[in-house]
């Protein structure tokens, strides 16, 4: 199994905006996403109000690459995201048992 960490940084101003695209359409996509065993969504804390993540584990490579692209390590961007997002990071993991 893959672990994908996506990381965003919102425009600053953009928080409230990005925290309601979060939850009303990235959260719900996921979670209709064949080939996504589990996504954990983070929302932003007190001290870090601009920063988002969701850390999602993949059934294997080919369902991850189905969703994003061969190119694995970059974003699948939602247009109404594009306006909101300063940056992006992407990391991924294989995924150990424990």
């Amino acid at each position: 199994m893959i672990m994908r960490v996506f990381q965003v940084v919102t425009r600053p101003g953009k928080e409230a905006a990005f925290a309601r695209f979060f939850h009303e359409t990235a959260i719900p996509l996921m979670k209709r996403t064949e080939g996504l065993v589990t996504a954990l969504p983070g929302a932003a804390r007190a001290d870090r109000p601009r920063e988002f993540c969701f850390v999602m584990v993949w059934r294997d490579l080919g369902a991850l690459k189905a969703f994003v692209g061969e190119d694995i390590d970059s974003s699948h961007v939602d247009p109404a995201e594009a306006a909101i997002v300063e940056s992006r990071q992407i990391r991924h993991y294989d995924l150990v048992e424990a």
